[in-house]
């Protein structure tokens, strides 16, 4: 089997839902920014919210070699910050198209998600907050009732049910 791992059903379903959740956090926490934005700086040695998106997009795309078994790791330069937003929903696609296709997989369901995708979740939590520090801030929301389903990982996401 060549380094194949087996995913199960209901772990691929979870996975992907994940992933959709992310989309819809993500989304939530870039819609709207200012362009000046992207270079805020909380302190000298902080990441701003260009280089956090950018190591975001890197995690997906990390994440897809390692599931598709070519593991790579880039560290990318940001991007414009409407290109970065870009490359984050492009990154994500790009590996649930690979879950749902039912290709080979290289990683179990649980390194996946303890590795790069809860790493983005962290991140996009920074990116929230930076909002808020920055004078941008996102409205709260009731999460739990957020409209959130596997395979929508794009920009084009539900909108809010309950903020607040």
């Amino acid at each position: 089997m060549s380094g194949a791992k087996k995913i199960g059903a209901e772990e691929l379903t979870l996975l992907r839902h994940t992933l959709a959740t992310v989309a819809y956090r993500g989304g939530k926490a870039v819609r709207g920014a200012p362009d000046s934005f992207a270079n805020y700086s909380s302190g000298e040695n902080g990441r701003t919210p260009a280089k956090i998106l950018a190591h975001v997009g890197d995690l997906y795309d990390w994440a897809l070699s390692i599931v598709s078994g070519n593991q790579v790791w880039k560290d990318s330069r940001p991007l414009p910050w409407e290109k970065e937003v870009e490359r984050f929903f492009a990154s994500l696609k790009n590996f649930d198209d690979y879950l749902a296709s039912g290709n080979e997989m290289h990683e179990t369901a649980a390194a996946l998600f303890q590795g790069p995708i809860a790493d983005s979740l962290t991140h996009i939590g920074q990116i929230a907050m930076l909002r808020r520090m920055a004078g941008c801030p996102i409205k709260g929301e009731n999460y739990h009732k957020a409209e959130v389903t596997a395979g929508r990982v794009g920009a084009e996401q539900s909108v809010p049910r309950r903020e607040f």
